[in-house]
């Protein structure tokens, strides 16, 4: 419990309410046209009609009232929302809470890839880092490869980080220390990365961003709307690469978990295929994936 001392001054207007410790460096002088956006400690005083002005400096609070209270009715009521407030924020200022990142792990259908979600945004968009010498313009990236030798490549995109290991090491030995690794990067303000999400300069990327035909967007849309959902909560992404007319052949560009997994062909094949077969049979035909 902060004790709080009230003190009469000089001047009759002006009350003092002294801590028992240094409140901040330096002196506050406030009144109704300050910005006390930042001070609950003064929204509470200026919720009192009779307050004029607050003075915060060394180890006291003064407040001027107006001439038509007495201090023998108010004084005690003025105390204690001070040493409430000080209990609160003893130094003041509002003092922001760092950002809380909640990090949990989550399979993916692919064994060598592991997604960890957060609780909150991480990017609009998504990175793709493929190697660890690949990861200097994504801090965060760059980060678990430092940490992991066996990490191989990191995928992020919304709230979550996909890592792919190699075949030293198994999830369950590794997974609580590689979630506590990203939760401790973000909750420090850890930086994720330096480049902007989607604006990666490569042909894949110029292809998956040229102007789609009639039939690529007839494709397209379904892909997005039936397929996509699923394959994003396994960690992974998908996007219609090309389209052959001739052969009804859509070629799939597979990228994080689900690039190089084992059961990608087979849900391509059963799924993918089936479902685009079913909404456009004029179309598709053949499923092809390519991993990114």
């Amino acid at each position: 419990m902060r004790t709080v001392l009230i003190e009469p001054t000089e001047n009759p207007k002006v009350m003092k309410f002294v801590a028992d410790y240094n409140l901040i460096p330096g002196s506050l002088e406030l009144d109704r046209n300050s910005d006390i956006s930042e001070i609950p400690l003064a929204q509470e005083l200026f919720n009192y009609p009779f307050v004029e002005r607050v003075f915060i400096t060394a180890n006291f609070v003064a407040v001027a009232k107006q001439d038509t209270i007495e201090w023998e009715h108010v004084a005690e009521s003025l105390k204690n929302v001070i040493e409430d407030e000080l209990l609160a924020n003893p130094r003041i200022y509002l003092q922001k809470k760092k950002e809380m990142y909640q990090i949990y792990s989550e399979m993916t259908p692919n064994p060598n890839v592991m997604k960890f979600v957060s609780s909150k945004l991480l990017m609009e968009g998504f990175v793709e880092v493929k190697s660890k010498e690949a990861a200097a313009d994504v801090p965060l990236a760059e980060a678990i490869f430092n940490e992991f030798d066996f990490a191989t490549e990191v995928f992020i995109s919304d709230n979550f980080v996909a890592v792919t290991k190699n075949h030293s090491v198994e999830w369950h030995e590794v997974m609580i220390t590689v979630r506590a690794l990203i939760a401790d990067y973000l909750q420090n303000g850890g930086e994720i990365s330096k480049i902007e999400p989607h604006k990666h300069e490569n042909p894949v990327e110029k292809i998956l961003n040229r102007d789609y035909t009639e039939d690529e967007q007839k494709i397209s849309d379904i892909l997005n709307e039936y397929v996509a959902p699923a394959v994003e909560n396994d960690g992974g992404k998908i996007s219609l690469m090309e389209y052959d007319q001739s052969s009804k052949t859509a070629k799939m560009l597979l990228q994080g978990a689900c690039s190089g997994c084992p059961s990608s062909t087979a849900t391509l094949k059963n799924g993918i295929e089936n479902i685009l077969k079913q909404f456009v049979p004029d179309l598709v035909e053949r499923v092809e994936a390519v991993n990114g």
